[in-house]
């Protein structure tokens, strides 16, 4: 999430105000050597992959920050966000690909920066590897996993972040339904917002807002990265030297990268960017094969669907666009949860023999992730269906209910992540539903005109 600021780095780049307003900000630039000694690396592909990655360093906050956006505690020295963006050969399209800091993980084998170590290959989550090897095991798990190899490491901080949305004069933001957040102190009414810079870092940061923790994040963090490249293409700030180098200044000052990203590489990519807006670049994340994957020692985490990643990650390798442009159908109700997140498990609860597996199939059909096994109901004689539901996936739950005129909710709490139908004599059909940001093809990507405010 703090990494947009790095990103926007290569946007303003593209202003080409000139080799020595740029040269005189490289050396704000921390460096660090996250390929030091990597063997047997994947093969390079066209294109470039920048591993953008976000920590929860809050060194430079000041106290009135700390209070005003609830940014105390002790950091964890970890990254809390991770993605790869991927710049295409003919510098026309940004591929950005979030991957959640849960998600499962197996390290290579190194030695632990902290107590000194040697490791063996060991299961982790993904933003543990940052604590235990720092940028380079981050870099090896990455590529382990992904077989995408990575070409450039950008790290920031909190600090940065706020100071450069600041500087751009805030970033607007639309919302369709209230979000509030009582650990960031995010408030947001449903509706425009121009955000500062402590309150977007709320908006990034907030993962309390309804059930979809941090899946649910990384989209508001996909939608605030494309409003953000559309406040500094349509601000007249690429044509401002001043502007240019108090917005590069505000994002270096706290930007850690390898040796290899300097002002070359930035004004050569910048040159070739000048016309990059939000409908150039493109969103998505890592497809979910299992959420609540539990793993002994660790707790649990998020296993990636193997098929669909790789599917994914081929595209990147290939320099392919992720995006497969269909219109929508107009009979699609709009709901706020897409159907391919929500996962369910139907029951047939009358005596019609072959209900349970026509509901599984016909929801399978719209989009929802079915276990594909109905069962049947303790009572077989519910006549009115009801969609059972844990208050924390409501959002979830009313998407699903869209589907399923009628039927009634009934919250159950610890329930978990899968909702239960339990098929009714009132069943008829499954209404067709797609989500308010228009997710495209099976691995959900959205493109960043499609995510700003209109």
């Amino acid at each position: 999430m703090r990494m947009v600021t790095t990103l926007s780095v290569v946007v303003l780049a593209s202003a080409g105000i000139g080799h020595a307003v740029v040269t005189s900000l490289d050396a704000d630039i921390a460096r660090v050597d996250p390929f030091k000694d990597m063997k047997n690396r994947p093969e390079a592909g066209h294109g470039m992959n920048v591993l953008l990655v976000g920590t929860d360093g809050r060194d430079k906050v000041t106290e009135a920050e700390r209070r005003t956006y609830r940014l105390g505690g002790a950091p964890c020295h970890c990254t809390d966000t991770i993605m790869i963006v991927h710049i295409s050969e003919d510098r026309e399209r940004a591929s950005i690909v979030s991957l959640p800091r849960d998600s499962y993980a197996e390290t290579p084998a190194h030695t632990d920066e902290t107590t000194g170590e040697r490791h063996g290959p060991h299961p982790v989550k993904l933003n543990a590897a940052y604590a235990e090897g720092g940028p380079n095991l981050t870099v090896r798990t990455v590529e382990s996993m992904t077989h995408v190899k990575i070409d450039h490491y950008l790290e920031v901080d909190f600090t940065s972040f706020m100071k450069t949305v600041d500087v751009l004069g805030g970033v607007r933001v639309c919302t369709a339904q209230p979000l509030k957040d009582r650990y960031t102190g995010l408030d947001l009414t449903a509706g425009t917002h121009a955000l500062n810079g402590g309150q977007a870092l709320q908006y990034v940061r907030s993962r309390h807002v309804d059930g979809a923790s941090d899946l649910g994040r990384m989209q508001r963090q996909q939608k605030f990265l494309a409003a953000l490249v559309s406040q500094a293409t349509s601000s007249g700030v690429l044509m401002n030297p001043m502007k240019f180098r108090d917005v590069t200044r505000a994002v270096l000052g706290s930007v850690r990268a390898d040796q290899g990203f300097g002002t070359d590489e930035l004004l050569d990519l910048g040159r070739a960017m000048r016309n990059f807006s939000p409908s150039s670049s493109e969103f998505t994340t890592v497809p979910i094969g299992q959420m609540g994957y539990e793993v002994k020692g660790i707790g649990s985490t998020l296993k990636w669907d193997p098929v669909k990643s790789e599917r994914l990650f081929q595209a990147l390798r290939d320099d392919k666009p992720l995006t497969v442009r269909k219109a929508p159908r107009a009979e699609a109700v709009r709901v706020d949860v897409a159907p391919q997140q929500i996962q369910v498990q139907v029951e047939n609860g009358t005596t019609t023999a072959g209900l349970g597996k026509r509901v599984d199939g016909a929801l399978a059909a719209t989009g929802f992730r079915t276990t594909q096994r109905p069962t049947s109901a303790v009572d077989r004689t519910v006549r009115r269906t009801v969609i059972s539901y844990d208050p924390r996936w409501d959002r979830s739950a009313k998407s699903l209910a869209a589907a399923l005129p009628g039927a009634e909710l009934r919250a159950v709490t610890k329930l978990g992540p899968v909702l239960k139908v339990t098929a009714g004599t009132d069943f008829k059909q499954v209404t067709r539903v797609r989500a308010e940001d228009p997710g495209q093809g099976e691995i959900g990507v959205v493109t960043g005109d499609q995510v700003v405010c209109p």
